[in-house]
């Protein structure tokens, strides 16, 4: 039996029958409400299923600043690990899970769902990478205060926290997507994920004048680095804030372009 009242089905059925067309579809949402609805969607999804990933990582991270604790006293070595240590949780997160997610989704015909709903391709991309990215905010305080108390780093300066997690966590999200959208298989997106985050600890974690100058040149050209940089700087007695901007401002850069770059790649994939 219908649930539609005979009035209303009797008035609707003539001008239906009368124009031999269906209903027409509902209005594409709007960017930044569709952009909110799929934010709180993934990080209460990623709230679920991510909390043990977001312990190892950060168990990680915490792990790699004790064993470095017995072979780096002080200095800019210091600051550099306690710095790339804190945005490894980043990494671990919004570059490596993302590209596992994405890749999953376009292997199992999950971007056929989001095909059919009236969202914007930019809105899936930037949900998808905003809840990942800000999920890795607990983490990585724990891991840059733990690391300042072990290494005897200033704790006054650790609010640039609030700028360099989601400017790293935007670039690192960005390519992340990217990744796991342009591989042809999901174990391909799983192994590109894996290895940009141990791109991520290698060129980070360890101090930028140890490295041999052709490997110095690869750091130069990962997102996390300018997050690192601009982290480290301000354990210094006296930061160069200006540096700490420059850095910022090229991770902001490098964000914007990868989620741009992860954007195309969704329209891509969604319509193959």
């Amino acid at each position: 039996m219908s649930i539609v009242p005979a009035e209303v089905a009797s008035a609707w059925a003539p001008d239906a029958q009368a124009a031999g067309t269906a209903a027409p579809l509902a209005p594409r949402a709007r960017l930044l409400p569709a952009l909110a609805a799929v934010y709180r969607a993934q990080l209460s999804r990623a709230r679920v299923s991510r909390i043990p990933l977001l312990f190892v990582a950060t168990f990680q991270s915490v792990g790699i600043m004790v064993l470095m604790r017995g072979v780096v006293d002080g200095g800019a070595e210091a600051r550099a690990v306690v710095a790339g240590s804190s945005v490894l949780v980043v990494a671990f997160v919004a570059l490596n899970l993302l590209a596992q997610y994405f890749g999953q989704l376009r292997a199992t015909g999950g971007l056929d769902h989001y095909a059919t709903l009236p969202v914007p391709p930019a809105a899936v991309v930037l949900g998808a990478a905003g809840a990942y990215a800000s999920f890795t905010v607990p983490g990585t305080v724990v891991t840059a205060v733990i690391g300042s108390v072990l290494f005897g780093l200033p704790l006054g300066n650790l609010w640039i926290l609030a700028a360099v997690v989601p400017l790293a966590g935007a670039a690192l999200a960005g390519l992340g997507a990217a990744l796991g959208l342009l591989a042809p298989r999901q174990e391909l997106a799983t192994l590109l994920g894996q290895l940009g985050m141990s791109a991520a600890l290698l060129l980070g974690v360890l101090p930028a004048e140890r490295l041999p100058e052709p490997i110095g040149w690869a750091r130069d050209l990962l997102p996390s680095t300018y997050g690192v940089e601009a982290l480290a700087r301000t354990f210094d007695p006296h930061p160069d804030w200006a540096a700490v901007g420059l850095d910022l401002a090229v991770c902001g850069v490098v964000g914007v372009v990868s989620l741009a770059v992860a954007t195309w790649a969704y329209r891509r994939a969604a319509v193959r």
